[in-house]
């Protein structure tokens, strides 16, 4: 069976409130190309379809485009579940209707599968969040963790109350989440398992949401089921194998979403999976359909000259000019009259500016108490003053320094 992964489409994403949706509109194009080409029997989207809870009607009809190109009228299965940036309730919304069309959407662990037979797969009904797939004579079984926030955690753990089951942490419930879904895995069955968090040892991009990241949200690798010989990650943007895990990979955004993701290509996984086999993974890189660069220059003057010689250029650019004092706007003006798609102007301050402000950052909290008060009393605070001030902050061992 080959399966193609992928994830974070973060359709509707703005970069400072310019739109990507021509770009990702690209990326169905040749995701649909790849699907095509590669052969795909079936296709994993491991969260983050949206970029927002609540997706602009552009961004919802290019998902459903993109789903209807992948499934092929029916024709090949599709099984999706949200991430932390999509409302599960939204996602789930068209539910019924799109598994009419063999694109199955896993918004919960009680999600209800009905049985159903297409020209080239069936499905085996059942309530939960793992789904049995037959596509010829061979059958998939996956196991599928939407983003466990605390609160859908706390749904799917309702009723333990014992103190023992209170102490669990974040990883050993998703843990025990999967247990619970792999337990219909066979020896005779293709087992796989898809999930959207965050595993220890991730390298992030910068562009995820970090509140979501590390720390408690953390799922240890060993919570992953053991026994799925291919676990299709989504959340972080840089594709990688997780790490402590074998088989267990994070396809990453298709997009370059911020100027922190230009230092590697996007990519999506063709797995090659058989019954009790090894599975052969491909990563098969993605186009990069507008790039987001950083344009360093020594002078305004360099950085006009250069956006005049580069208007042209399909790209999104950051620009970083050393300077020793701030842009005028006529000279702002010039650059972005000459190069669409500027997204930042940043001066650079020179050297002499730079180790004057490291050493304002350096000082103690003393020495800036000194400095305001003597700003505007016009002479330095006495001690008493200062020693309550210092406790007020909670501060020791300080040394007082004279104005």
């Amino acid at each position: 069976m080959r399966i193609l992964h992928t994830s974070d489409w973060h359709f509707g994403k703005h970069l400072e409130n310019r739109s990507r949706i021509p770009e990702q509109e690209l990326f169905v194009d040749e995701l649909a190309a790849i699907a095509d080409r590669e052969k795909a029997d079936l296709i994993l989207v491991a969260g983050d379809i949206y970029d927002t809870y609540n997706p602009s009607a552009e961004a919802e009809q290019l998902c459903y485009k993109a789903l209807l190109l992948l499934s092929k009228n029916g024709s090949r299965p599709i099984v999706l579940i949200p991430g932390n940036h999509d409302s599960p309730e939204r996602i789930a919304a068209p539910a019924t209707l799109a598994a009419r069309s063999g694109i199955f959407i896993i918004d919960s662990q009680k999600t209800l599968i009905e049985s159903q037979t297409f020209e080239k797969f069936s499905v085996s009904g059942k309530m939960g969040a793992s789904i049995e797939i037959t596509i010829g004579d061979e059958t998939a079984i996956i196991a599928c963790v939407p983003f466990p926030s605390e609160k859908r955690l706390s749904e799917v753990f309702e009723g333990e109350v014992t103190e023992e089951g209170l102490q669990k942490t974040y990883s050993e419930k998703v843990g025990e989440i999967f247990g619970r879904l792999s337990e219909p895995y066979r020896d005779d069955t293709i087992n796989l398992a898809m999930g959207h968090f965050f595993v220890s040892g991730g390298e992030l991009s910068g562009s995820e949401r970090e509140i979501q990241l590390g720390g408690s949200y953390s799922v240890d690798p060993s919570a992953l089921p053991a026994k799925a010989q291919y676990i299709a990650l989504g959340h972080l943007h840089r594709p990688q194998k997780a790490a402590g895990v074998s088989n267990a990979y994070y396809s990453g955004s298709p997009v370059q979403y911020s100027k922190s993701e230009t230092g590697y290509a996007k990519c999506v996984y063709m797995v090659e999976a058989h019954v009790g086999k090894e599975p052969v993974i491909d990563k098969i890189h993605l186009s990069n359909y507008k790039p987001v660069e950083v344009w360093p220059f020594k002078s305004i003057e360099e950085a006009i000259a250069a956006c005049e010689k580069r208007a042209g250029e399909n790209t999104w650019v950051f620009i970083e000019i050393e300077t020793d004092r701030p842009l005028k706007p006529s000279e702002i003006r010039a650059m972005k009259t000459a190069k669409d798609d500027i997204v930042e102007i940043r001066p650079i301050y020179d050297k002499a500016e730079k180790v004057s402000r490291e050493k304002e950052a350096e000082k103690t909290i003393a020495e800036e108490f000194i400095g305001f008060y003597t700003k505007q009393k016009g002479v330095g605070p006495g001690e008493e003053t200062l020693k309550l001030f210092l406790a007020l902050c909670g501060e020791a061992g300080y040394e007082t320094a004279e104005a």
